[in-house]
């Protein structure tokens, strides 16, 4: 289905996932132009009138919850047989993925992603909605370690009186609650059972129960306990071991009545570990039953056996029954005084106890505290002093923009309420984190547009400036202000400087005539140029001096730009009249009697050219091999082919070399009239 559009606005671009009732692709809002997530029902259900119904409610019921730790739901739609709903897009990776990577993870982290799904179930669960698919497939976690609860699809309101599909049952095998499994009524506290199956998962790296099939491990979940998970890691804290095995108790009634209970718990163990919270079981709740044995190959029957009672044998005479009453009342004052009397030692001995020796031994009991005012005040400091009179103190911590980090906002229990030092009547103080902090993202080398809807995705307000760089292509970000990864707050303002390419700066270029090569380098140097062509090409004599330069003296050019030079030529015409050795004893060559020879000149490529050429002509005879400049000057290009006049030694030859606008042009040999 990629490609395809629904509702002329949600272009489907790849498959990302997948369930048993839909699924799942990545789109992108033409309207919003932002990726979404849509999730279709599988084309073999769309015939069946409850799939469809059941589609259709999992939108109502995840439509009406907004929370930060769900995923939100955005549109919900029909395109011919096509049923469809838009939610938000999520790049991160499922609580599955993230154990199956890192195994069993540590406790404190593990507690903490399950503080954020208990209170988005806590959030469904105040509105009537029950999850009744809680695993960690369907729970996923950003890149910024955000958990988002999703997949509502088989969530039902509490009020609702259908509780499984006909000959199914509702939910995933390793994580479901024995209600489920049984096919009985399913409530709040089923999604409490998976919650503790899910931790029991993060904190071991393994689920509880595990089979061959789904009815092997739906059977460990009616008959079973799993092994303590503090058996299966040594250092985990007996709090998380109990909150895990009150949460996956068999009985309903036994385990935690609210999320709230649950979320309670959690946070108390995270604040101090060594905290053991209540694991105790309502048993009036399990009032005691007559249970019939269940024979494989005999029908159950209810059996009542009626009451056998002891035959007692008459007294053969009345004589002897008054004898017996007469005895029997004699033992009775017996007993009653001998009870009697213990008592009173008993009663004297506790008193003397009381009274002289358990003021010793005993402390006295700690009177009520009165909680003050603290809000507006630092937490360590109230923290601190609080555990020093043995208060226990909870922390939630919330972002506001108008509180300093660290300050409490509210507490509770108010001012002036008497407590009792309990570990299970603690003081719960919500503390400010200061403003919320976004962190700047990464957009080097990414053109304006993306990157200020980037940063209008993340809720910050983008400045455009332009800056030089030799590095990065113009048009595309250099570096942002506030850099990478700084932390701001929402709404605030963050520069973008894109580059405008190499900064181009003008120089003049200097008189080099006259000057030797080197000199000119120095000077090119100076004036940050360059020194491009040397003609004559084989010159290497570093004496010569430069007769000419292109560009000419004092013309403005950019920077690095290469500077031509031409140095001065020996004419080969003149005579040497000294044809003996050298210094260094060798010899050399003597011109031999030369012809002149007219050779034409073409252009080549003469389309390629402007209306006027710079020309340059470097001849080399064969008798010397000494190069020379016959010709070095701008020509209109309409006087080619030019007719020059070349001097041939004789029986030899002279190469001709032609450079248009400092571009080799042309390469010819001109033979000695009359042949060799």
């Amino acid at each position: 289905m990629e490609g395809q559009i629904l509702g002329n606005r949600y272009e489907l671009i790849e498959k990302i996932g997948g369930g048993g009732m839909a699924l799942v692709y990545k789109a992108k809002c033409s309207l919003l132009n932002r990726f979404v997530a849509v999730k279709i029902l599988r084309q073999e259900f769309t015939n069946d009138q409850e799939f469809v119904k059941r589609f259709r409610i999992e939108a109502q019921s995840a439509a009406s919850l907004s929370y930060p730790n769900i995923v939100s739901i955005y549109d919900v739609g029909q395109e011919g047989n096509i049923h469809y709903i838009v939610m938000e897009y999520i790049e991160g990776v499922t609580l599955k993925d993230y154990i199956a990577e890192k195994g069993a993870l540590d406790w404190k982290e593990a507690v903490n992603i399950e503080l954020q799904i208990c209170s988005a179930i806590e959030h469904a669960h105040k509105k009537r909605i029950v999850h009744r698919d809680i695993k960690p497939h369907n729970i996923l976690i950003t890149k910024d370690g955000i958990v988002k609860v999703t997949d509502f699809g088989i969530a039902r309101a509490v009020s609702s009186s259908t509780i499984t599909m006909v000959g199914s049952t509702i939910g995933s095998v390793h994580y479901f609650s024995p209600e489920q499994a049984r096919g009985g009524f399913t409530d709040e506290k089923s999604d409490l059972y998976s919650l503790g199956i899910a931790l029991y998962e993060m904190v071991t790296g393994k689920v509880p129960f595990d089979g061959e099939t789904p009815v092997a491990i739906a059977l460990k979940h009616l008959q079973e306990m799993p092994e303590e998970p503090i058996n299966i890691k040594g250092d985990l804290p007996k709090g998380v071991n109990s909150i895990i095995m009150k949460a996956i108790q068999k009985e309903q009634s036994n385990r935690y009545s609210t999320a709230t209970e649950l979320l309670n718990d959690l946070r108390m163990v995270l604040n101090d570990p060594s905290s053991v919270p209540s694991t105790k079981i309502d048993i009036d709740n399990s009032p005691t039953r007559r249970i019939q044995i269940v024979q494989p190959d005999k029908p159950i029957e209810t059996v009542v056996k009626e009451p056998q009672v002891k035959e007692v044998p008459a007294k053969e005479t009345q004589e002897e029954e008054i004898d017996d009453m007469k005895n029997k009342k004699k033992d009775r004052v017996t007993w009653i005084l001998a009870i009697a009397t213990s008592l009173l030692i008993i009663g004297i001995f506790v008193f003397i106890a009381f009274k002289f020796i358990g003021p010793s031994i005993m402390p006295p009991a700690k009177s009520d505290f009165v909680l003050e005012n603290y809000e507006g005040k630092n937490i360590d400091d109230v923290k601190q002093a609080l555990e020093g009179e043995g208060i226990t103190v909870v922390v939630e911590r919330k972002n506001d923009k108008s509180v300093e980090k660290d300050i409490i906002i509210t507490q509770k229990p108010k001012e002036g309420t008497k407590i009792k030092p309990d570990p299970y009547n603690p003081v719960t103080f919500s503390v400010s984190n200061g403003p919320e902090m976004v962190k700047i993202p990464d957009l080097s080398k990414k053109t304006s547009r993306e990157a200020q809807k980037i940063l209008e995705d993340y809720n910050l307000i983008a400045r455009v400036e332009d800056e030089f760089s030799d590095v990065i292509t113009s048009g595309l970000v250099v570096r942002t202000e506030p850099g990478i990864d700084e932390e701001v707050s929402p709404g605030s303002s963050v520069t973008i400087y894109l580059s405008k390419g190499p900064e181009i700066i003008q120089t003049v270029v200097p008189n080099l005539i006259g000057l030797t090569r080197v000199q000119a380098q120095k000077a090119l140097s100076d004036n940050k140029l360059t020194l491009g062509k040397v003609l004559p090409e084989d010159s290497a004599n570093h004496v010569d001096k430069i007769v000419n330069q292109d560009p000419p003296p004092n013309t403005t050019v950019t920077e690095r730009s290469a500077v031509n030079i031409t140095l001065e030529t020996v004419n080969t015409n003149t005579q040497i009249p000294n044809q003996g050795a050298t210094p260094n004893g060798n010899h050399t060559p003597t011109p031999l009697k030369a012809s002149e020879v007219s050779v034409s000149i073409p252009l080549e490529n003469a389309d390629s050219f402007g209306e006027t050429v710079r020309v340059l002509i470097e001849m080399t005879p064969s008798d010397t091999k000494k190069s020379t400049v016959i010709m070095d000057g701008t020509v209109n290009k309409q006087d080619f082919p030019l007719a020059v006049k070349v001097p041939v030694p004789e029986n030899g030859s002279t190469n001709i070399k032609v450079y248009v606008d400092n571009k080799p042009n042309s390469d010819m040999n001109v033979d000695y009239p009359g042949g060799r």
